[in-house]
């Protein structure tokens, strides 16, 4: 393993993520649904504009409207098992579906899902559709996902005129490939795969932690196998976030990103990456400007008291929805 994997520095603390969550097993349940109600009725007090952006964020994820039966695949809340390679899903969903009665259903699809569903599913990802309302999104997997950058502290100005890219890249990701054929080699650009696997050789480049990464203006973020898990933490930095408009979204509303406003659009094919580059290059004010625009956009993923209730409301209203509450 190359040292630089064991950086921790602008990354989540793994080590304390379990142990919070593991804890949170060892109460009863019971514990926590006595509690729900008065959570929920806790928004009543917050202002109107934080009142406001639950209402919109509860209904961007949680998208029915009406009432809707699950199939006889649902789960029940307590048949929910800890399994090898979704952890950080169960824990995640746990953290908020403990304050809910354990007989509830659902259909919880954890992992990057990129299609919709047939049957309104609990989801981390989906696709940007005007017809993805049975593709419910939760916060999932985001001690990996939701990570910022505290404090970037070199200006725009002084980076390197280049754009840097590290990560993995897989054959089943053509788009991925595409951009190493096109670029690597490219005087503007530092990027290339950290992955050992059948593609070019010649690609296979050393890793960089985040600070390494944060020396240039330009950081890439290519969706994988769903959206770009580096996203968050370019976007509460100093670098400009370049990449086509997204296909996939998460917690993160990728759907709702504005193009040149918060992060630097290229072509699918990336035949205007150059162009784009020296554009911003040359006009720093409109880089400093969508990097504004992207650390605000940011922000407001920061309020831990906010996330909790919008993500109580997604469930709640996800169980109304589908008929399980008995009156």
């Amino acid at each position: 393993m190359e040292i630089k994997r064991l950086s921790y520095k602008h990354k989540n603390n793994k080590v304390l993520y379990y142990i919070k969550n593991y804890i949170r097993l060892l109460i009863q349940s019971n514990y926590y649904q006595a509690k729900l109600s008065e959570k929920l009725k806790s928004i009543k007090s917050l202002s109107d504009d934080d009142i406001e952006k639950i209402a919109f964020r509860l209904n961007y994820y949680n998208k029915l409207k009406e009432p809707v039966e699950l199939t006889t695949e649902a789960i029940k809340l307590s048949d929910l098992k800890l399994i090898k390679g979704s952890k950080t899903y169960f824990f995640d969903l746990y953290e908020y579906s403990r304050f809910f009665n354990q007989n509830l259903k659902g259909h919880f699809l954890f992992g990057d899902i990129t299609h919709i569903p047939k049957a309104p599913s609990l989801v981390k990802s989906r696709p940007i559709l005007n017809n993805n309302d049975y593709s419910i999104l939760l916060k999932w997997d985001k001690v990996r996902h939701f990570m910022y950058i505290k404090n970037d502290k070199r200006p725009f100005s002084l980076k390197k005129d280049m754009l840097v890219s590290r990560g993995k890249v897989h054959s089943t990701q053509p788009h991925r490939v595409l951009f190493l054929e096109k670029y690597f080699g490219h005087p503007m650009c530092n990027i290339g795969k950290v992955n050992n696997n059948e593609l070019n050789s010649k690609w296979k480049v050393n890793r960089m932690v985040i600070d390494e990464q944060l020396e240039y203006k330009f950081i890439l973020c290519l969706e994988g196998n769903d959206v770009a898990s580096n996203l968050k933490w370019v976007m509460s930095s100093n670098s400009l976030a370049v990449m086509p408009k997204p296909k996939f979204e998460t917690w993160f509303m990728e759907g709702l990103l504005i193009p040149d406003y918060h992060y630097v659009l290229i072509n699918d094919d990336y035949s205007d990456l150059e162009s784009k580059l020296n554009y911003y290059i040359n006009n720093v004010d409109k880089a400093i400007e969508i990097i504004k625009n992207a650390n605000e956009y940011v922000s407001q993923f920061k309020n831990k008291q906010l996330e909790d209730l919008i993500s109580l409301s997604v469930l709640n209203k996800y169980f109304e929805k589908t008929n399980q509450y008995k009156k």
